[in-house]
């Protein structure tokens, strides 16, 4: 359609076709801002609480008549990851040390002024990495020392400053033990998630098979690329998990279950690769319009109710039972039926027996337990 002669009819389409479509992503994206508020507003809060503890410890209890530094040393040590909070704190107190102390002795030779500016802070900053610092450690000591240095010359000013880190420090540790429930349940909602978008893209692949519809198979091939993305926020929601536990005493009883959790990131994340190998050789397929098995679609779909049921088994036990019941049976169906002819067929029948391993895994059945529950093959077609 050549743009420079659309009719007012063509135009009229043509905005009545994206409309609907900028409305919807408006709101997915309006949905996906508040969600994100949602899930931090306890961290927001929690943060907020912490700066004016600090302020007020460091004004009324230390003394300091300015204690800016003490809530911000609170919010820096907080953030929003539990998983780095204990080493924050140490390396935001150690880079202070360090640029206060840099930043005092310079200015009582030297004075102030641009080029004590810039060796102070490269120095400031070269002295914490030769003691091991981080990206934040080496950051704060160039701050603090660039501070003291135009800010607070008088060094009794710095040490103040040092001061209030050590009270930032101690509140943030303090607001670090209460940790919120979402934590700890989220990294299970996050893994059922993930296992029940499995099950989907396998059964759109095997529909895709079965009817030989390009456009299904190409969906399920791009779902399956994107699911990358889901084990990424999995294995952040289990880190935090897990050291939510670790931190606070108010959750270690949840310690056990959430480390369960933590477990399953590397079978799933095998699993994941494996059916991401196998939906693209059934698209391959489908787009060469090369020959398949006609049971290879019941065999995905099976695949499909085992994965579901390894995601309720997270919130019902039972249902782990009838998932182990259901891989290992397609497991020994893998093994008796006849070798495929093609090159998809085979690779896609090798790609289900490696996956049916991996999901057992799951199950809490271990690797060699696993392997058991799908016999070789007489063809030696075994790529467990």
């Amino acid at each position: 359609m050549d743009p420079v002669r659309l009719t007012l009819d063509q135009l009229r389409e043509l905005r009545d076709d994206i409309a609907p479509y900028a409305a919807r992503r408006s709101r997915d994206s309006i949905r996906r801002r508040v969600d994100r508020l949602r899930s931090r507003s306890f961290f927001i809060g929690q943060c907020a609480l912490a700066a004016g503890v600090a302020w007020a410890i460091a004004r009324y209890v230390v003394g300091h008549p300015q204690p800016f530094f003490a809530p911000v040393a609170a919010m820096v040590c907080l953030g929003f990851s539990f998983g780095q909070r204990l080493s924050r704190v140490a390396e935001l107190m150690v880079g202070v040390a360090v640029g206060v102390g840099v930043g005092d002795g310079f200015v009582r030779i030297f004075g102030t002024g641009v080029p004590q500016i810039v060796f102070v802070v490269a120095l400031a900053m070269s002295l914490a990495l030769l003691l091991g610092a981080g990206t934040l450690m080496s950051t704060q000591a160039g701050v603090q020392a660039a501070l003291v240095t135009t800010l607070l010359p008088n060094p009794s000013a710095g040490f103040s400053r040092w001061i209030d880190a050590v009270v930032g420090g101690l509140v943030a540790l303090a607001a670090a033990t209460i940790a919120p429930a979402a934590a700890i349940s989220r990294p299970r909602q996050q893994a059922s998630a993930v296992l029940n978008e499995l099950s989907e893209i396998l059964v759109e692949t095997a529909n895709g098979l079965r009817s030989r519809a390009e456009d299904a198979a190409g969906d399920a091939l791009r779902r399956a690329r994107a699911s990358e993305s889901l084990l990424d926020d999995l294995r952040s929601a289990a880190d935090e998990g897990v050291a939510v536990v670790r931190l606070s005493p108010f959750r270690r009883r949840h310690r056990g279950r959430v480390q369960e959790i933590a477990d399953l990131v590397v079978p799933l994340d095998r699993a994941i690769r494996n059916i991401r190998v196998l939906v693209r050789r059934c698209a391959v397929a489908v787009w060469r319009d090369e020959a398949m098995p006609p049971e290879f679609p019941n065999l995905l779909e099976r695949l499909a109710d085992g994965t579901r049921l390894i995601g309720e088994s997270l919130f019902e036990p039972h249902a782990d039972v009838a998932a182990h019941r259901v891989l290992g049976e397609l497991g020994r169906r893998t093994a008796e039926m006849p070798l495929p002819t093609g090159l998809s067929a085979v690779v896609v029948l090798a790609q289900i027996r490696s996956t049916v391993v991996d999901l057992l895994e799951l199950t809490g059945t271990t690797y060699d337990e696993a392997r058991k529950l799908v016999p070789l093959r007489p063809d030696g077609l075994d790529e467990k």
